[in-house]
């Protein structure tokens, strides 16, 4: 099973999460590419530390909104969004070069990520991004997804992701952030409930809903509260149920 993290999303002054202490917890590293977060110093300096722990390094792609974090959905055209996709992996794929690293895969984020379950264009625009920039980057995205349905029809490798910090609905999809319960915060609790998974398949609904997950990467986000006390309580969870604990990419 594989452990991801938001990462390299802190913005000249502004600091956003413990990088150095996540990586010591995953195994892949989803690093901001500029748009919704991140700027060129920092980026290089994850980069950096993620070679150096021997995490994979991931883009994470997103609408183009500094403020916002990009969590609001932009109305892109096709043309528009796919070329905001590529550029954003072409920057950290130079950067990652640069300090000794190789992207592997590629993580939308936000906004972005959500859209892209049932947005038919945007989902398009990525994937074709994704391919036109090297056909090797696998996606990470949400089981389901059109997106996921696309990168296999053109031919790209689709990763499904499980999320431990944050609430599912009835029909697979992230809770939206502004409902109560959105975010999990409780790592035992959070712990648990990836244990489960990890052997079963299987996480609640916000109502209960049991659902059927079919994912081999797991998401603790950096930016959650608590995120490095839960990264390392899922962590020694899953090593404790015998799970493997890998890079998928």
């Amino acid at each position: 099973m594989d452990l991801n993290s938001d990462v390299g999303e802190s913005f000249g002054a502004w600091h956003m999460g413990d990088d150095a202490a996540m990586f010591a917890q995953v195994t892949s590293a989803n690093i901001a590419c500029g748009f919704h977060a991140g700027d060129p110093s920092g980026i290089a300096r994850t980069a950096r530390a993620a070679v150096a722990a021997g995490v994979t390094i991931g883009a994470h792609v997103g609408y183009r909104d500094l403020a916002g974090f990009g969590r609001r959905f932009i109305d892109y055209t096709e043309t528009e969004l796919s070329d905001e996709v590529a550029y954003q992996i072409g920057a950290l794929q130079a950067l990652a070069r640069r300090e000794g690293g190789e992207v592997r895969y590629v993580k939308p984020h936000g906004a972005l990520y959500n859209a892209i379950v049932h947005h038919e264009a945007q989902a398009r625009a990525v994937v074709d991004a994704v391919r036109s920039v090297d056909p090797s980057l696998a996606l990470l995205l949400l089981p389901g997804s059109v997106a996921g349905r696309f990168a296999r029809e053109r031919g790209l490798r689709f990763v499904g992701e499980a999320f431990a910090d944050r609430a599912y609905t009835p029909a697979g999809e992230l809770v939206s952030r502004g409902q109560a319960g959105s975010v999990l915060t409780d790592a035992e609790a959070v712990s648990r409930r990836m244990v489960r998974f990890a052997v079963d398949g299987v996480i609640d609904a916000i109502d209960g809903t049991p659902l059927r997950i079919d994912a081999e990467s797991i998401c603790l986000h950096g930016d959650t509260p608590g995120a490095v006390t839960m990264a390392s309580a899922v962590r020694r969870a899953l090593d404790e149920a015998g799970a493997e604990i890998r890079s998928f990419a």
